[in-house]
């Protein structure tokens, strides 16, 4: 194989976009590492790939790589966690409104908290959409600065040790994709870019269908409370995680606390015509929604999630007959 001309001693007809890499790679590496962390659709482990790449050439310093891409990591979770504690759901209801990541990804991460605790952190960098409300969810379930910093570095080291030392192996394939991008000239900056686009577009198009899987009509507050007051007897679904209901110490009163994975089994009695509402206190309702959608497939045609869900219950002024 011919001698690279980005990995040898020195840097020859190297396109702007590959030279900017060569010279700045270290910044690149932190800013676009940073920008994933906090949301923003960049694809920061190719990145770190081709910059392991770099570094086994001696174009880049391996270890400020490392430690460039181990501070972003540690950087941007730690911004989004205490803002998780700082503000609690209603941070999650606010990421879920900026962010490309589907609604359901918030009740995804609060499962991997409850369950694994702080080594959720490290299982959640490398599952897309979760690894991004991990962090603030971890905040908003009050997991100690400590456990979190622990965790989020063990986490930031293996993300980085794997693209890097992918990076690291493939150096001399990632030479040769250097080498044609810089033969291709323009092209190689337009693929980049649509290679971006892409995943821009992929995760909205994942948004825009969770959004529309979950669209299903809404029970209002208002018509919660008229049917309870005209002795309808709604049934009444809790489906937050037990441990989230134990943490929040709030339930709306008659209501039966139930985990989505229970349900199809637990209801499998229940008169197909009776009057279901299910509230959660996720994002958009999003488990409450993922319920509700569950058991009309099993015929409960009357079953409707709560429109903003447990603390729009409890946020709302109480009945006439509440305050008498």
């Amino acid at each position: 194989m011919a001698p690279s001309r980005f990995l040898g001693d020195e840097v020859v007809g190297v396109e702007d976009l590959v030279a900017l890499l060569v010279r700045h790679g270290v910044a690149i590496v932190f800013g676009a590492t940073l920008a994933a962390r906090v949301g923003a659709p960049v694809p920061a482990g190719p990145l770190l790939v081709v910059a392991g790449g770099l570094s086994a050439g001696g174009q880049l310093s391996v270890w400020a790589v490392f430690f460039a891409a181990l501070l972003a990591n540690l950087a941007g979770d730690a911004l989004w966690f205490a803002s998780g504690r700082r503000w609690g759901q209603r941070m999650m209801r606010l990421l879920c409104r900026i962010s490309l990541s589907p609604d359901i990804c918030v009740q995804q991460s609060e499962s991997l908290i409850l369950r694994w605790g702080g080594g959720s952190l490290i299982a959640a960098k490398f599952v897309p959409g979760v690894s991004v409300v991990a962090a603030p969810m971890a905040g908003a379930m009050r997991m100690s600065w400590s456990t979190f910093v622990a965790y989020g570095l063990a986490a930031a080291v293996l993300w980085t040790g794997l693209f890097l030392g992918l990076g690291l192996l493939f150096r001399h394939q990632i030479a040769e994709v250097l080498d044609v991008m810089s033969s291709t000239g323009s092209a190689a900056v337009i693929l980049v870019l649509g290679i971006v686009l892409v995943m821009v577009a992929w995760r909205w198009w994942r948004r825009r269908r969770a959004r529309i899987a979950l669209g299903v009509p809404r029970v209002h507050i208002d018509e919660l409370r008229d049917l309870l007051q005209q002795g309808r007897e709604p049934l009444i679904l809790d489906v937050r995680a037990p441990a989230s209901v134990e943490a929040d110490g709030r339930v709306i009163p008659g209501a039966v606390v139930v985990s989505l994975k229970d349900l199809p089994g637990i209801s499998s009695g229940w008169p197909r015509e009776r009057e279901i509402v299910v509230y959660c206190n996720c994002p958009n309702e999003a488990s409450a929604a993922v319920a509700a959608q569950r058991l009309m497939d099993q015929g409960f045609h009357r079953a409707r999630p709560l429109a903003g869900g447990l603390d729009a219950w409890f946020a709302a002024p109480p009945a006439p007959d509440e305050v008498a």
